[in-house]
């Protein structure tokens, strides 16, 4: 059995905790940084605001209380919009035991820093860490739908002991030892998604998607090698597999901003309307062009992207210039 503290309340830190109680044998603690979400979930023991129509099970603790949520933790598991992972960590690791280990479940890149998930944590706490990622929407994973992620640790042991405490009948986990490959194919599908939500938004067909989606995991890949990862990662459950599912699902929140783009809607006025829903896209957008910088690396659909977030440029613009860069080998 092993004590479990999922930080953050939202669809997917629910979801998870869902999964675990279903799965048996844990303890799970639930930390929501709200304390009205907290106690609404106590109360009710559903979260309707991020994850309607799933009742926590009975055994699951929720709190506000971040010092009690980690006490004694074995895994402590970081649901947190990828902004926030910073703060909390700053809070818990003074609080923290050597053997906890830290696993990220959040899928986005550092603002003005540029580092991955795995490297705030190592960069605040000298913990063992993880990455656990991989195709899967909150709902499903909650529903119970068949689903595989992968987890990522330079500690083979340590991957293999979260593969064994979270692999369900309805959860199967992979181990990876590449954490670089796993985190940027997390956070990297995010801003390509957008770009595939863009191309729906603007009614242009399926062949684009599809184009998108192709061009997209070699302009990922290309990132993640130069940044240490492995190629082949990118062609597994991190990489192309979430990609896909990120730009073809109707429940993929970076899709859906992207579509409402693409129809002609301003993106404060889209977020606004998300209700404090995250789509990490948008905010990774920008930190994958400056990490992309420091390596030297093009990635042309995530400029095109960035300009539509943050410089008015107009989606069948970007599209269009896209399509007019100039002529290239498929394998550059």
């Amino acid at each position: 059995m092993s004590r479990i503290a999922i930080l953050g309340a939202g669809a997917w830190g629910t979801a998870l905790a869902v999964s675990l109680a279903r799965r048996g044998g844990h303890q799970i603690c639930l930390w929501s940084h709200s304390p009205s979400l907290a106690e609404h979930l106590n109360e009710h023991g559903e979260n309707i605001a991020y994850l309607p129509g799933f009742i926590l099970p009975v055994d699951i603790r929720v709190t506000s209380d971040l010092t009690s949520a980690i006490f004694e933790a074995d895994h402590i598991l970081c649901v947190m919009p990828s902004q926030h992972l910073r703060e909390i960590m700053n809070q818990i690791a003074p609080l923290l035991t050597p053997n906890q280990a830290i696993i990220s479940a959040s899928k986005g890149i550092e603002e003005k820093s540029f580092l991955r998930m795995t490297q705030v944590i190592a960069s605040i706490t000298g913990n063992p860490s993880a990455v656990l990622s991989g195709p899967s929407f909150a709902q499903e994973v909650a529903a119970g739908s068949p689903t595989a992620v992968v987890v990522a640790a330079n500690d083979l042991r340590l991957a293999q002991t979260i593969q064994r405490d979270f692999t369900s009948p309805t959860l199967r986990v992979y181990t990876n030892d590449d954490i670089t490959g796993v985190e940027l194919g997390g956070a990297l599908k995010n801003v390509i998604a957008l770009a595939s939500g863009v191309v729906t938004g603007l009614n242009l067909g399926h062949n684009p998607s599809a184009a998108l989606i192709t061009r997209g995991i070699a302009e990922i890949t290309r990132l993640s090698v130069a940044c240490g990862g492995r190629r082949q990662t990118l062609a597994g459950l991190a990489g192309i597999g979430d990609l896909v599912l990120t730009c073809t699902g109707a429940l993929s929140r970076n899709r859906s901003v992207g579509i409402e783009l693409g129809k002609g809607r301003q993106l404060d006025e889209i977020l606004e309307s998300m209700g404090g829903k995250v789509a990490e896209g948008v905010r990774s957008t920008a930190a994958a062009l400056g990490l992309a910088a420091r390596y030297g690396v093009e990635m042309p659909i995530t400029e095109q992207v960035d300009a539509i977030l943050h410089h008015n440029k107009k989606p069948a613009d970007a599209i269009r210039d896209l399509m007019t860069r100039p002529s290239r080998d498929e394998q550059q």
